[in-house]
């Protein structure tokens, strides 16, 4: 039982990332892809961050006293996954706005037919 409270925030990332993927799988609806795939990318960074975390660690400033360090390297990199993420999010729903106004539907079965119908 101390195993699954002691590593809770790994359960959640696995639990997020499966969420995620399966909302990107099962989903017809491509506002709903999208919306998977941020979910799935949110469960990344709680992944890395949860892994730059030292248990009783400081930020790596030279002060008296502090013996361990957090690594800010994992932290750092996930402010520029976040912002690459935003950014790739807009594109894809700008896309989805295309798709709409050229087929009428953000289902990606309903226009999947209507280019088959060509």
């Amino acid at each position: 039982m101390t195993f699954i409270l002691e590593y809770y925030n790994y359960w959640i990332v696995v639990f997020l990332m499966m969420a995620g993927f399966y909302i990107v799988i099962s989903a017809n609806n491509l506002v709903k892809k999208i919306v998977g795939l941020n979910i799935f990318q949110t469960s990344v960074f709680m992944l890395y961050i949860s892994m730059g975390k030292v248990g009783g660690g400081t930020a790596p400033i030279v002060v008296e006293g502090a013996t361990q360090y957090s690594n800010p390297l994992p932290h750092v990199l996930i402010l520029t996954a976040i912002v690459v993420g935003v950014a790739t999010t807009a594109v894809g729903l700008s896309l989805i706005v295309r798709i709409k106004r050229a087929y009428g539907t953000v289902e990606e079965n309903e226009f999947k037919n209507e280019d088959d119908a060509i």
